[in-house]
């Protein structure tokens, strides 16, 4: 289901790369309210989970998920998933303000937690999650797929970690999305659902600064959000960015905003640019505009050259057999679990930071 105009139901497929035996690991699934839900369970699946049973209220995105699934299965009941003493782990894409306490109840009853992102939307929502974290043990896991599900970006990882740009100094991420007004539920709209733009965009960027950072924290520096076109809907933001300082120095910008023009042949022209002090790196993610439709470009730059390599199905997306195998070991390999809370929570902070301006300034 790898819709590339429309970023809803993006859902990169890779190479099946079990980790696991064939049962071994057990995913339920509760809230198709995000088709992100779609590729964070390819993922899973590719690294040998077994997924099943589904859950959510609306019937028709539980057939729909099916279709997709035909190895699952219906549930009767959300309770019959976080029951289940089969099922290690619970994945879900409820509506994003529900997503915390929906991981509250998942680690309450033993299991980890594979969310869509945001993960979550008030800091009250990070301190529960974090103190129950702390208390059971289970694992709090966000699909942060601009990073996680991009083979792009993974690509980069390697070249980061080989010195090929030497230290990291600055991070600026581009985040463009294509609204489709026409196919957007009404929660879209309401940010007090949603987050805000920092929140649901922009937490993405954070933790992609976080990591090619190598940094745990960062510290805002501005903030801003708006609606430049959108003012029909006015609890909606149409563009917001922020700028950051991380623990270890870097500097970082990321901006985000909902205008792909029609004519892209993506939902959004998303990019990351990396600079070191021996080169730098630029990760064309999902188009190299008016050159290749097909995404996962990175462009090298340091003290030997130019290079740019095509790396589209060649690299995989290693997250996802990280995390089964964390969720098995009880290891922490795929991400920091201290990293997923503070890219959230930094999220929360800048949006709140971008309102209590806005209305300042009114």
């Amino acid at each position: 289901m790898q819709e590339k105009a429309n970023g809803q139901f993006y859902a990169p497929k890779g190479k099946a790369a079990p980790v696991c035996a064939k049962g071994e690991f057990k995913v339920g699934v509760i809230g198709l309210e995000h088709g992100h839900i779609y590729g964070m369970c390819n993922g899973l699946s590719e690294a040998g989970a077994e997924i099943g049973p589904i859950w959510d209220p609306d019937p028709a995105k539980v057939q729909g998920f099916l279709k997709a699934f035909p190895q699952a299965r219906a549930a009767s009941s959300e309770a019959e998933g976080l029951e289940s003493k089969d099922l290690q782990m619970i994945a879900g894409a409820p509506i994003p303000c529900e997503r915390g306490a929906l991981g509250l109840k998942v680690i309450a009853h033993g299991k980890d937690y594979f969310c869509d992102k945001p993960p979550l939307t008030t800091l009250d929502d990070v301190a529960a999650c974090r103190k129950a974290v702390a208390a059971t043990g289970r694992k709090f896991a966000v699909y942060y797929s601009e990073r996680l599900h991009v083979e792009a970006a993974v690509y980069a990882e390697k070249l980061v970690s080989e010195g090929a740009i030497g230290k990291v100094i600055q991070i600026i991420g581009t985040g463009p999305h294509r609204i489709s007004l026409p196919t957007r539920p009404d929660w879209f709209f309401d940010r007090k659902k949603y987050g805000g733009i920092l929140v649901d965009l922009g937490c993405h960027h954070i933790e992609q600064i976080l990591f090619f950072a190598g940094a745990k924290n960062a510290r805002i520096t501005s903030s801003r959000v708006t609606s430049y076109k959108y003012t029909q809907y006015p609890n909606f933001e149409d563009f917001g960015d922020a700028s950051f300082v991380t623990d270890n120095g870097v500097s970082a910008y990321m901006t985000v905003h909902w205008f792909t023009p029609d004519g892209l042949g993506a939902w959004g022209d998303g990019r990351t640019f990396i600079q070191g002090t021996e080169g730098y790196l630029e990760l064309r993610k999902y188009i190299d505009v008016a050159a290749d439709p097909e995404g996962d470009h990175v462009i090298l730059v340091n003290n030997k050259g130019e290079y740019h390599y095509k790396v589209a199905g060649t690299i995989g997306f290693p997250f996802f057999g990280r995390l089964v195998r964390d969720c098995l070991d009880r290891t922490e390999t795929s991400m920091s679990q201290e990293v997923v809370f503070n890219a959230i929570e930094l999220a929360i902070k800048a949006q709140e930071q971008a309102w209590a301006q806005n209305l300042k300034a009114k």
